[in-house]
Order: structure tokens, then C-alpha cells, then sequence
């Protein structure tokens, strides 16, 4: 995307301090005209997390999409339009809506727009038509859901795409497409591990809330925003789910293996090194 070319939001639109403006999609409007479901392929749409701008890994276990949360640090999230058509995208991070911060369903979600073939990085809540407070990985008593007295969510971040409205009329003379399937994320052969995962849930909620990772409410940076107009279709093309934990609970919830750090210590270990002589411990004051 050109820096000087605005970044687009259903019902409203921000604008980096990159000179990046962001546009935010209006609710959808009514129309007289009945509408048609286009079939959505597989890949269309996608969503990253960031840390220092590069992803983080993702791991699929159980059905589940799940990265690895770095406590106390920054993040951001990508988002990236694969097609040639505008769409809109409601974010929410622990259940909130990155634009309001509100709890609703992804239909009546305040909405981020991205141009064809568009990607956007939003790097934290929109607390007002030019600032937005950073995204970072906390605990859950000190997170903004926890804040908010909202904590039914926490740990998971979800984007849902919505595409542009057209009327029948309008697509009355283009050929019909195969239908296909949209891709959830997760492993094939998975299920044998519902059970021990289940059991390491119910475990997790007798732990410390605070080895629990939720994300807080950081540092403002510059980020002006825009609305717009955007007529969405009234369900969703597809959705996106993530979610994370630190290092220990993904352990505990079998999605990375158990590493006994001391053992990997001497793994690591190598029998040569040129270090010149032998230090003499009885000179080492000297």
C-alpha cells in the first residue's frame, strides 16, 4: 500500500502518524433490491500476529489456532484482503472490538475496510479519531478486559470479513462459481488429543490468573482515523480465530512439548572452543 493512501475501516477510517489513513466502514445499508451469496474460495483472507513486525509461529492443535504470547511485550496484528475486491474486517482482541472496544457480534462490529489486494497493520485499541493505545501481552488481572469488567474472551483475537454488498441485478451475468469450502485452521487426526487438552484446561483455571496470558492497554501512538461508507454483506465471508497463551499453559495444553531446560542446557553443550589458555581462578583478582 502507497504511504500516502488511506487505510480503510467499516463505519470509520484511521490515519497512522505515517500519514497512513485508515478507514472504518459505516453499518451496512438497506436496500430494495434482494442480494446474492457468492461462494468464498479457500485462502481469501488472512491474519498474523506481530511481534517487531515479524509473525509469530502458529501451532494447530485440536482444532485450534494458537501462538505463543511474550509477556510484557508490544504486538500488532495484520490483516491482508487476497482478493481483487474491497472488504471490511471487525478485529476483536479478547472479545473487543479494536475500534470501540465494545462486545458485539462480528454483524454489528464497527468495521476496518482494506482496498483489493490490501494489507493493514493495527498495532492497538482506537481511543479517538487520531490516537490508538498499543496492544501488549500482559496478565489477566492487569489486562483491558479486565479493566472493562470484561473477561469472558480473554486470550483470543478474531477477524471477520465481510465483502462488499452487490445486488442481484448485478451479478446476474456472471457464471456461477464451484463452491468451496472455507479452511478452518487446525490439524487433520487431532482429536485423540481432546481429552488430555480438555483435562489440562480444567487444570488452568484453578492456576494463578496471572500466568495467564491477556492483552493490556499500552503506550498511545499517533493513529487518525476516517469513516466511510461500506454496505457489507450481513454475514460474514469467512472468520479468523487465534488464540495464545505463554510459553507454560501451551505446554500444559500439549500444543509444544515439555523441554526440561537443564537437559537441554548439556544438549547444547560442545566439546571444543578456542579460547586461547587456561584461566588461572588464583589470578582472577588480579
Amino acid at each position: 500500500m502507497s504511504p500516502n493512501q488511506p487505510l480503510r475501516i467499516a463505519g470509520l477510517a484511521f490515519v497512522s502518524a505515517l500519514g497512513l489513513a485508515p478507514l472504518i466502514a459505516v453499518g451496512a445499508l438497506p436496500g430494495e433490491a434482494s442480494e446474492c451469496r457468492r461462494p468464498v474460495p479457500a485462502s481469501t483472507y488472512s491474519m498474523e500476529v506481530l511481534v517487531d513486525g515479524r509473525p509469530l509461529a502458529v501451532y494447530n492443535a485440536g482444532g485450534t489456532t494458537y501462538v505463543e504470547a511474550l509477556k510484557g511485550r508490544e504486538y500488532a496484528v495484520r490483516l491482508t484482503n487476497h482478493t481483487g475486491e474491497r472488504v471490511a474486517a471487525a478485529l476483536a482482541v479478547d472479545g473487543l472490538n479494536s475500534i470501540d472496544a465494545r462486545h458485539t457480534s462480528s454483524q454489528d462490529a464497527r468495521k476496518w475496510i482494506l482496498a483489493p489486494w490490501e494489507t493493514v497493520t493495527l498495532s492497538g485499541w482506537q481511543t479517538g479519531s487520531g490516537t490508538a493505545r498499543r496492544f501488549v501481552f500482559t496478565s489477566e488481572p492487569k489486562s483491558y478486559g479486565a479493566w472493562l469488567g470484561r473477561t469472558s474472551d480473554l486470550g483470543v483475537i478474531s477477524a471477520a470479513f465481510f465483502r462488499e454488498s452487490r445486488r442481484r441485478d448485478e451479478i446476474a451475468a456472471e457464471p456461477s462459481l464451484p463452491q468451496q469450502p472455507l479452511v478452518q485452521g487446525g490439524a487433520e487426526g487431532d482429536s485423540a488429543d481432546a481429552a488430555p487438552r480438555a483435562k489440562a484446561l480444567g487444570e488452568m483455571k484453578a492456576s494463578a490468573k496471572d500466568q495467564l496470558a491477556a492483552t493490556g492497554i499500552g503506550r498511545e501512538i499517533e493513529h487518525r482515523v476516517v469513516r466511510v461508507e461500506f454496505d457489507a454483506e450481513d454475514v460474514a465471508a469467512s472468520t479468523v480465530s487465534v488464540r495464545y497463551e505463554y510459553h507454560d499453559a501451551l505446554v500444559r495444553l500439549g500444543v509444544l512439548p515439555a523441554v526440561d531446560e537443564e537437559l537441554a542446557r548439556r544438549e547444547r553443550a560442545r566439546g571444543f572452543a578456542d579460547s586461547g589458555f587456561a584461566p588461572d581462578p588464583f589470578r582472577s583478582g588480579q
